[in-house]
Order: structure tokens, then sequence, then C-alpha cells
């Protein structure tokens, strides 16, 4: 007469019902982690760019602007908009926020690269509460 052993369930059966979520949790931890990755990327490349670099000096500089936000001035984190540039040529449509001791704004930032020269069209603060600071556009505006 045999005794019929029954199978031992195999280590998946055992484990599944932990495994499954542990797994599931790794995968959105990666998702996240490539996508900030990816945002921090193009942060970095706008941040490093002449049309972001140049209109942030001019804001903190500018006694108006210094006025208004008091000092020291920092850019915010988040940069919305986007920069195009190949070689000597480029557009920049940018909202760049400011956070300053008195009050907080966006430098809005709308420019083109002409043979490697950034040209503002638009370069404002717009301050929370309502003032607007235009920047002049020395580049342009300068006699030839």
């Amino acid at each position: 007469m045999s005794t019929h052993v029954p199978a031992q369930p195999g280590w998946w059966q055992r484990n599944w019902k932990w495994c499954v979520p542990v797994l599931g949790a790794l995968l959105l931890a990666m998702f996240v982690a490539l996508a900030l990755g990816g945002v921090a990327l193009l942060l970095g490349a706008i941040k490093s760019s002449g049309a972001y670099q140049q209109a942030l000096t001019r804001a903190q500089s500018d006694p108006a602007v210094i006025a208004a936000l008091g000092e020291p001035i920092r850019a915010g984190w988040f940069v919305q908009g986007n920069i195009s540039t190949s070689g000597a040529s480029g557009e920049a449509d940018l909202a760049i926020p400011l956070d300053g001791p008195r009050a907080d704004g966006t430098l809005y930032v709308v420019a083109e690269k002409r043979a490697g020269e950034w040209r503002y069209e638009t370069l404002a603060v717009n301050v929370d509460g309502g003032e607007r600071i235009v920047l002049e556009d020395h580049a342009a505006t300068a006699s030839p």
C-alpha cells in the first residue's frame, strides 16, 4: 500500500501575496525616479542657457525689481516654458519664479538668439500683487 504525500507548494505559491505588492512598489519607485531625473535634466539645461542666465542677472540687478522684491532675489525651482538653440540661433519663452524677502514674482522672458546674441522681446517681472516692471533690452536699444 502506497501513501500519497501531498506535494509541498512552491516558493511562488507560498510568497506571492507579499511579493506582488513589493515588486509593484519597486517598479513605481523606479518610474518616479526616472521621471524626476528627466525633469531635473531638462531644468538644468534651461537654467544653464544664456537667455535664462542673462535675464535672471538683469532682474537681480534692476533697482526697481530690488525695491519691489528685496534683496537677495533668488530664482525659484520650477521654471516653466521652453528654450531651443541651434548654434548661433535660438528661441526662448520662459516664466521664472522669483523669491525675495519682501515679495515674490515671476520673470517673463521671450527672446530670440541671432548671430550668437540674445535679444529680448519681453523681459518683465510681474510682482505678486499686480505691479509689472519692464526691464529694458540694452542690446536692442543701443545706438549703432
